[in-house]
């Protein structure tokens, strides 16, 4: 029997979610070096639990089996709760009982995820791999779900010092996230690589508009689109959203807010002529949708830097479309906009900066926007290449693995 890889994550293809689409990715490199993947994961859709997968389903090497009653939506925290919990007890029988197991990989969804493989990969003597997407409890602390003190945060820093201290490898996605782990750190410390997400498509000509389906199936063409692409709840809108009602007079500008969360209810009730809503779009059809846009905007809350690493700064890159962060110059963005002309930053409630910033790129010949794309896209190429990252993702999933 080939050696076999267990991945556990409440969310994969089909469904839409990034991490999801990441662990595929994974999933797929690593069967195609001759490993056996087995993936646990639920049944429906995790923004939209309407939407029901197939229970089993193979791949080449990656064996995918989708447990039921693990995703109820996330109109609310108990509903999430309740999903988590029948996710983790099913994951954790299931995977006692994979055959040929060689290593356990867990990232943090459901946030529980660690402690499924911790067990799993104590009973069964194998070594522990932790993907660390976002970071909880400093979450939702950050989100003032719960406070500080109380007891589920203090009992889930319990468990993260539990698992630090078990897992063989801990991968981080960016400096200020390895700064905030170090808190949790056994001594000693378990080995840790810091690897930002790859770019969910490899980076390819820029699409052009004239020959973008999304654009004209959704009435685009001609005017200059402002994009947010991804979750709608972890990181405020609002700055945004005022500067789109600044703007609503401005008949060459449209806002696209594309993907979902429980901030989408936000934007599609602000009543404003010049804002769109889409849903999270296939990934089959990914690269038209994120090349519709002139710029692309990527938000990022204070309190979660070090917590959440927004990955659709990557993808706007890889279409070669500048961005407009909205967010704390301190950031992994942040670093990303310091060292490389790609584009413009405001902090949030800077509404007149976030306006003034559209309004430039607005004018910007088509020249000017060209050599911005390409420098976007040479950034992808020289720091955040998919092919590179993978392959180094698959590498310490592997080590040790006998």
């Amino acid at each position: 029997m080939k050696p076999t890889v267990l991945f556990i994550t409440q969310v994969f293809p089909p469904d839409p979610a990034s991490v999801g689409q990441h662990m595929q990715d994974a999933a797929e490199e690593l069967g195609q070096r001759g490993y056996r993947v087995v993936v646990l994961t639920a049944d429906r859709g995790y923004d939209d639990p309407s939407r029901k997968f197939s229970r089993r389903e193979t791949r080449g090497n990656v064996e995918i089996l989708r447990l039921p009653l693990s995703s109820l939506g996330k109109q609310s925290l108990l509903r999430r709760m309740v999903s988590s919990t029948a996710f983790s007890v099913q994951a954790m029988l299931v995977g006692l009982l994979v055959r040929g197991l060689r290593a356990v990989l867990v990232t943090t969804s459901p946030p529980t995820g660690g402690a499924i493989g911790l067990v799993i990969s104590y009973i069964r003597r194998v070594p522990l791999k932790f993907w660390l997407m976002d970071l909880n409890p400093d979450q939702v602390v950050a989100l003032g779900l719960m406070k500080p003190g109380s007891v589920p945060v203090r009992l889930l820093g319990w468990a993260n010092r539990r698992l630090f201290a078990r897992a063989s490898d801990v991968v981080v996605l960016d400096r200020f996230m390895l700064s905030r782990v170090r808190q949790y750190l056994p001594s000693p410390p378990p080995r840790m690589h810091t690897l930002p997400p790859w770019p969910l498509d490899e980076v390819d000509s820029p699409l052009a508009h004239e020959a973008n389906p999304f654009r004209r199936v959704h009435g685009l063409d001609g005017r200059f689109v402002v994009m947010y692409s991804g979750n709608h709840g972890i990181h405020p809108l609002d700055t945004l959203l005022h500067a789109a009602a600044e703007l609503q007079t401005d008949p060459r500008i449209v806002f696209m807010f594309v993907g979902g969360g429980t901030g989408k209810r936000a934007v599609e009730r602000c009543g404003l002529p010049n804002v769109g809503s889409l849903p999270y779009q296939p990934r089959e059809t990914l690269r038209e949708s994120l090349s519709a846009a002139d710029l692309h905007v990527v938000v990022l809350s204070e309190a979660a830097v070090g917590i959440n690493h927004p990955c659709k700064v990557y993808g706007a890159l890889a279409v070669g479309r500048p961005i407009l962060f909205i967010g704390p110059r301190e950031s992994h963005v942040g670093d990303i906009l310091a060292t490389n002309e790609v584009g413009w930053h405001a902090e949030h409630g800077d509404v007149a900066g976030t306006v003034s910033a559209i309004r430039e790129a607005v004018r910007q010949s088509t020249a000017a926007r060209a050599r911005l794309g390409q420098q976007a896209q040479e950034v992808v190429r020289a720091r955040f290449d998919k092919l590179t990252l993978l392959r180094a993702f698959g590498d310490i999933v592997i080590l040790g693995v006998a």
